[in-house]
């Protein structure tokens, strides 16, 4: 609660915090134009492959002219400017920088940059979700013996459902269920970046004046980003996933006491203590009454009459029981209130939700029938979209993580709707990656007492 008075005294007392933004695309954009206006807060370095790209990110989020026109990271920290770089790794070795943002969306980049904070003990701010469902439970212990705050990125739906959970929990509640809203039919599954747009509805006039990346936007429609999100809520707040993948209810916000509840309770979840999706569509397609598209939500009971009864009295939605209530939120803002995290793990030390446990996963699933030499392209392409499932079961079946499947060729057929497994590609130029998923496989193996092969 006390968050903007933390950072104004800081600023008073030892200066501004300063921080690093790898990646300026979308998320990193909508961070800039916050942070310009942030007093306490000096954006010291961008890194983006692409140096053009982060000075025209500064230009369109209202930067002064020349902004990013500093010579060097320390010339930057002297003059209050920022610097920009295509050299991450760099930036994150250079001394003066208290918080790293890896707003990369790239898996394999981003358990490099959470190593290289290890060494260089910087709290690192993943807004890089993709990297967080492949490996953040072994990225996070790691962080945790080099020192430094692993936090997942306020803002993105993950860390405000974990906030949600954080709050039931601190106030007695039993959390039923935890997740978000999304655009959701069976057929979206299908989707590739040649027909996202369609699905949307955009107009050729929307997309050429907007900043839109089809592969991106496509990994929303087909389920991908739910599974990697939810992937991170579980293993986060120790919420469990659906046995088979997210089911993707139908539900708007009044509904949420009456269908986010076990099957014993007259619910849709298979368990009390679950992740789901809500879809902002009937399977018809029509729209839900009071949708949660943009939202995220916590259901809860309590097993207290009087509590029951206050929240009939205060006007609380319930089910029918009167003991399984909803809180929700409607709407995200996404990289405009990244500054939370900012502030949390600079000033306080504290993440905004990182992964306390290996519970969920993402496996890689054939949107089409895949053979021998096909190349995978990852969330949001032509050939896979990911699953969620329990981390064991996805394991233990050898499942590839939607995380490696890029750029990995098929060796053996894959049926459409099956999930691809280890064994069915031949993995080349990712083997960093690979090996530290290998290894926390190994490591949550052993902890799950599962003999190793």
């Amino acid at each position: 609660m006390n968050l903007h008075d933390l950072l104004t005294k800081h600023n008073q007392k030892k200066g501004p915090l300063r921080v690093g933004l790898i990646g300026a695309g979308k998320f990193g954009s909508m961070y800039l134009a916050q942070a310009r206006s942030t007093p306490g807060v000096h954006l010291a370095a961008i890194a983006d492959l692409v140096a053009a790209r982060a000075i025209d990110a500064l230009r369109r989020t209202g930067w002064r002219e020349g902004q990013g026109a500093a010579a060097s990271l320390p010339d930057a920290l002297a003059k209050g400017t920022t610097f920009i770089t295509d050299d991450a790794p760099a930036m994150i070795a250079s001394p003066g920088i208290d918080v790293i943002i890896d707003a990369t969306g790239n898996p394999f980049a981003g358990i490099a940059h959470v190593l290289a904070c290890c060494r260089h003990k910087k709290n690192i701010i993943m807004v890089n979700v993709e990297a967080d469902a492949l490996a953040g439970p072994l990225l996070a212990r790691r962080a945790s013996e080099a020192g430094i705050v692993y936090s997942l990125a306020y803002g993105d739906q993950p860390a405000l459902i974990c906030e949600m959970v954080d709050w039931a929990r601190t106030c007695g509640f039993t959390v039923v269920a935890a997740g978000k809203g999304t655009k959701y039919l069976p057929i979206y599954h299908r989707s590739t970046p040649d027909t996202v747009w369609r699905h949307y509805g955009f107009t050729e006039e929307q997309l050429a004046k907007g900043d839109f990346n089809a592969k991106m936007f496509n990994s929303f429609l087909d389920g991908t980003k739910s599974a990697i999100e939810m992937a991170s809520v579980s293993n986060a707040t120790g919420l469990l996933p659906p046995s088979n993948g997210l089911r993707f209810p139908p539900c708007g916000a009044d509904d949420l006491p009456r269908i986010l509840k076990p099957r014993t309770a007259g619910g849709f979840l298979d368990n009390a203590g679950q992740v789901e999706v809500v879809s902002s569509l009937e399977r018809d397609g029509r729209p839900v009454y009071r949708d949660l598209r943009w939202g995220v939500f916590v259901t809860l009971t309590t097993e207290n009459s009087y509590s029951a009864r206050c929240f009939r009295e205060y006007g609380v939605v319930t089910d029918d029981s009167g003991r399984y209530t909803a809180l929700y939120r409607p709407a995200h803002l996404i990289g405009l209130e990244l500054g939370i995290s900012v502030a949390s793990v600079a000033l306080r030390g504290e993440s905004t939700g990182a992964a306390r446990d290996f519970i969920g996963d993402v496996a890689a699933t054939a949107k089409r029938d895949l053979a021998p030499g096909d190349i995978l392209d990852g969330e949001g392409g032509f050939t896979v979209y990911g699953t969620l499932l329990p981390a064991r079961k996805s394991v233990v079946s050898g499942s590839l993580p939607i995380g490696l499947a890029h750029g990995v060729r098929i060796v053996r057929p894959v049926a459409a709707g099956k999930t691809v497994r280890w064994d069915d590609v031949f993995c080349e130029g990712q083997e960093e990656a690979v090996k530290f998923r290998r290894e926390m496989e190994t490591v949550f193996k052993k902890e799950w007492s599962i003999p190793l092969p």
